[in-house]
């Protein structure tokens, strides 16, 4: 016999994309008609969109290269 009471309330919520476009959907997440709004979604984030992800400046070599260049003895 299944325990009473030890599921979470599984119920319908508005998830709120980027652009603004708003779907319905089942979940625990809230309350019964709260809104989730997403700060990243399929529709803005680079992974999925193809663009360029924000990149250090030139990353660790060159970091490296920056801070301890002037020193003769790392260098060929």
């Amino acid at each position: 016999m299944p325990k009473a009471g030890i599921h979470p309330d599984y119920h319908t919520i508005k998830v709120q994309m980027t652009d603004g476009t708003v779907f319905e959907t089942r979940s625990t997440w809230g309350k019964e008609g709260d809104t989730m709004a997403l700060d990243i979604d399929p529709k803005s984030h680079p992974a999925w969109t193809g663009g360029a992800a924000k990149l250090q400046d030139g990353g660790r070599v060159a970091k490296f290269n920056k801070r301890f260049g002037g020193l003769g003895g790392l260098t060929k």
